[in-house]
């Protein structure tokens, strides 16, 4: 009990340092880099909007809140296809892969990649094209860990290494996130109202750096050819808060309705909040839906949104049964609304092993 109430203290210390710092400052908006770091990869937390920090679980919760890992019951295996702001041909692929260790706790790694497509290279001599290609590379790898202190109480860490890339230029940083996950209620079961908090992408700033950024310069009249490095300036990591509240309507037998509400304390950004509802029956089927928006600014000179993952979005699972011992396969789908493009469409498959 000790060991909890230190490691509840120190993410709630460092959660209320970070808001306090940084929350919802859109004035610093284009200050911070690494957004990919903002976007959920998963269909079945991508059909709630990502705001279901409370009842999040298994290995998509590596990008949400951590502490759901701890609900693992055995191995489970992920995989995700995104067509991200479809029309954009930008497309994300995310692998994970979790397992129980111990008693209580869990282990997980997830890997994210973005493939930005072939962009056309310009020069000073060719500024309209005809130079080649260039492809950008976006990669995260994560590795977490978390444990079931209690019937009602999940904590977690995760350590992420991000990378970006073209050619001759590149960035690498690293960040942590951590998560906790409170079940309590004022039923018979006690376990319908669930509380979720976690702090995301805290880490060590990035900058870019490489041979793509060194230039010669040719001083005719001295005869002089030297090399010259550029420098980048440093950018910060899109630190978060998110806070999650959810609540179980148990109706008639093997039905459930789920709603569930979040807000989101964003440190470049104005600050979210999000509702939705999600119908399941038994473990086999699932549909969801949610409506994610900013905090007003009542001084700003326009309402024009900043953030493009705002609006609706939705999603369905269907989880079919391997055998025995809760093994199964999981089928999802989600779309989320944005607001350029044409919305980002994801599928999914999850082995429980």
């Amino acid at each position: 009990m000790k060991k909890l109430l230190i490691y509840t203290s120190l993410i709630a210390v460092a959660g209320l340092a970070a808001t306090t710092a940084f929350a919802g400052n859109e004035d610093r908006a284009g200050q911070a880099g690494a957004n990919e770091l903002l976007i959920n990869p998963w269909a079945r937390t991508g059909g709630w909007g990502g705001i279901n920090g409370a009842t999040v679980r298994g290995v998509e919760s590596m990008n949400l809140n951590v502490a759901g890992m701890a609900w693992n019951k055995g191995t489970e295996i992920g995989f995700s296809h995104s067509e991200w702001l479809s029309g954009s041909d930008i497309q994300i692929e995310s692998f994970g892969i979790s397992q129980k260790v111990g008693e209580s706790g869990a282990m997980g790694l997830t890997i994210m990649s973005m493939n930005l497509g072939d962009i056309e290279r310009t020069t000073e001599e060719q500024p309209d094209g005809n130079a080649g290609t260039f492809t950008p590379q976006f990669l995260n790898i994560a590795l977490g860990y978390s444990k079931e202190f209690s019937n009602s109480i999940r904590g977690g860490l995760v350590a992420r290494i991000i990378s970006e890339s073209i050619n001759d230029v590149s960035s690498q940083g690293f960040v942590i996130d951590a998560g906790i996950q409170y079940i309590t209620g004022f039923n018979e079961d006690k376990d319908n109202l669930k509380f979720g908090i976690a702090m995301r992408n805290v880490g060590t700033p990035m900058k870019y750096e490489g041979e793509g950024l060194a230039f010669r310069n040719d001083n005719a009249a001295t005869n002089i050819n030297v090399l010259q490095q550029q420098r980048t300036e440093e950018y910060e990591m899109p630190a978060l808060i998110a806070i999650s509240l959810a609540y179980d309507f148990k109706m008639v037998e093997d039905h459930k309705l789920t709603a569930q509400a979040n807000f989101t304390s964003n440190s470049f950004i104005r600050d979210q909040f999000g509702v939705g509802l999600e119908y399941s029956f038994r473990k086999i089927f699932s549909v969801r839906g949610a409506y994610t928006f900013d905090k007003v600014d009542k001084n700003a000179i326009t309402d024009m949104r900043i953030s493009s993952l705002m609006g609706p979005s939705g999603g369905i699972t269907f989880q079919l049964p391997l055998g025995k011992a809760d093994k199964s396969i999981g089928l999802d789908y989600s779309y989320r609304a944005t607001e350029t493009f044409n919305g980002t469409h994801t599928f999914g498959v999850i082995l429980s092993l």
